[in-house]
């Protein structure tokens, strides 16, 4: 097997891995990381040969901004609070407390070397939170506050790791300066993410045909990423501020085949960048197996101490921090998503799986310092690192639904049904209002403003059907009917237009956009 065989089978099981994790009720991430672990075995198996310094770049920018439009800038506003107490300060803590214990227990550890491999495995996986906890139908507030830690964690602690590593390589290390580089780098990024998105987003009106927007959204996390790191900031929180920016300005409600396309081309893309991420976390195994070569025990104690220390601060910070949020929200205005109660945290503290990132940190060691002497304890780093990946994906990840279930915690789902219901209202009356103003404009035959009256209403009816009171069932009751005809009627639009697609002298274009016309039709 080669390469890029080695490639296709990853691609296969993470489509696999959706059905088989939905079946068994286990995350699609973690499957494809033990499918990882099986091939890292086989003897026909290659190493996986990509650059560590790659990985990143390539794997990150796509997920990051599939992850990020799912949400909102002004979701990550209002639980700013809870956020920053995950994001930024439980990965500074969890830094340092690894760092201190790391130096501790590994003989002859520098600090900052130290430091790198707090760093490292300090982030919990965006992809891998996100992902798992919109399997298991969490509560909302717990999706959104996972969602924004696993976004803006990484940018903390990329910067922590890369200040770690350029003081272990050059042998000093100011704090003045490493806090100015994680101004600057933040500072840079988000300036970077603005003006591409702003770029991003008047090109879209230039490009116009949704193919090529689509396109366009594609090479533009790499280009926010990439240039980001060129001017030194944060490669990571440009791609989310580009992709934020995008998701706040970028949508125009009346382009349906353009958001039609995209959701469906992201949702594509995910799948498939996700599973061949974790797949290669499985892989890359072989990397830690080959450095604890005679010191098993010795390394795999270090290991353990390391995934206590990373477990044990997550609970031990979630308790009072969410305590401190509460006394926050009793405050406030307006609602403010926490986690309600100790099932709901013990539920944010397992979902803390480390993943993609720290894979890559950790590959991404230099070989060597700016003296020509070995970088100190690269092996030891990149084995715990890797201990800590496999116990918090792998066990955390398999028990995570048990856990869920267990504790009983779900989604509000009378929350949910309430908030589409109110939507719901508001689309029927923004609907019958612009009718009215038509009505006052022009002067419509009193049928067909009776039809268009029953259209309005359907317009709510179809995203609600439960909306409406008892006179208004029959008329839910025709509409479905109506909605079965007519989807028949495309059907055999669709089949009869198809079917002319193989006729001699059929312009197979022409054929794929009227069918590509009934297929929007028959969404609506």
């Amino acid at each position: 097997m080669d390469q890029l065989a080695l490639l296709f089978v990853l691609l296969l099981g993470a489509l696999i891995s959706v059905p088989v994790g939905d079946r068994f009720g286990l995350p699609a991430p973690v499957l494809m990381t033990l499918l990882g672990i099986v091939l890292a075995v086989l003897d026909f198996v290659p190493n996986v040969d990509i650059p560590p310094e790659l990985i990143l770049p390539i794997l990150l920018p796509p997920l990051l901004y599939a992850a990020v439009r799912r949400t909102s800038w002004r979701q990550f506003a209002a639980n700013k609070r809870p956020i920053f107490l995950l994001a930024v300060a439980l990965v500074f803590v969890t830094t340092l407390s690894v760092a201190a214990v790391a130096h501790t227990i590994v003989p002859g550890l520098p600090i900052a070397a130290a430091v790198a491999l707090g760093a490292l495995v300090a982030p919990p996986d965006p992809v891998a939170a996100t992902a798992v906890a919109g399997q298991l139908g969490l509560p909302r507030r717990l999706v959104s506050i996972l969602e924004g830690e696993g976004l803006f964690n990484d940018v903390t602690a990329i910067v922590l790791y890369h200040v770690a590593v350029a003081a272990a390589v050059s042998g000093s290390f100011t704090p003045g300066e490493a806090a100015l580089e994680l101004v600057l780098s933040a500072v840079v990024a988000v300036a970077v993410g603005l003006v591409l998105g702003w770029g991003a987003n008047k090109l879209m009106d230039l490009l116009g045909d949704a193919t090529l927007q689509i396109g366009l959204t594609v090479l533009v996390p790499y280009a926010s990423y990439v240039l980001a790191e060129e001017l030194h900031g944060s490669g990571v929180l440009a791609v989310l501020t580009t992709a934020l920016f995008l998701a706040e300005y970028g949508t125009d409600a009346d382009d349906v085949m353009t958001r039609l396309a995209g959701h469906t081309f992201w949702d594509i893309v995910d799948t498939l960048v996700t599973g061949v991420a974790f797949g290669l976390i499985g892989l890359e195994l072989h990397n830690a197996i080959r450095t604890a070569s005679g010191r098993w025990g010795e390394m795999l104690g270090w290991a353990g101490v390391i995934v206590a220390v990373v477990v044990f601060v997550r609970l031990a910070w979630l308790l009072p921090a969410t305590w401190l949020t509460k006394r926050m929200h009793a405050k406030r205005d307006y609602d403010e998503e926490i986690p309600v109660g100790w099932r709901e945290t013990v539920i944010m503290w397992w979902s803390g799986m480390r993943g993609v990132a720290s894979v890559a940190l950790a590959l991404a060691i230099p070989l060597e310092t700016e003296s020509g002497a070995g970088f100190p304890d690269r092996d030891e780093i990149i084995f715990i690192a890797f201990g800590v990946i496999m116990a918090t994906l792998v066990l955390q990840g398999l028990t995570l639904p048990w856990l869920v279930k267990r504790l009983g915690v779900t989604a509000d789902s009378e929350r949910e049904k309430e908030f589409e219901k109110s939507l719901a209202v508001r689309a029927a009356k923004a609907a019958k209002q612009r009718l009215k103003e038509i009505e006052s404009a022009e002067e419509l035959p009193e049928e067909l403003s009776e039809q268009m009256q029953r259209r309005a209403f359907e317009i709510g009816v179809r995203i609600y059907p439960e909306m409406g009171d008892e006179e208004r069932r029959e008329a839910r009751r025709r509409l479905k009917r109506m909605r079965r005809i007519q989807g028949e009627m495309l059907s055999a639009a669709r089949h009869e237009v198809l079917a002319a697609r193989s006729e001699p002298g059929a312009d197979p274009e022409v054929v794929d956009r009227v069918l590509r016309h009934l297929d929007v039709r028959s969404l609506r």
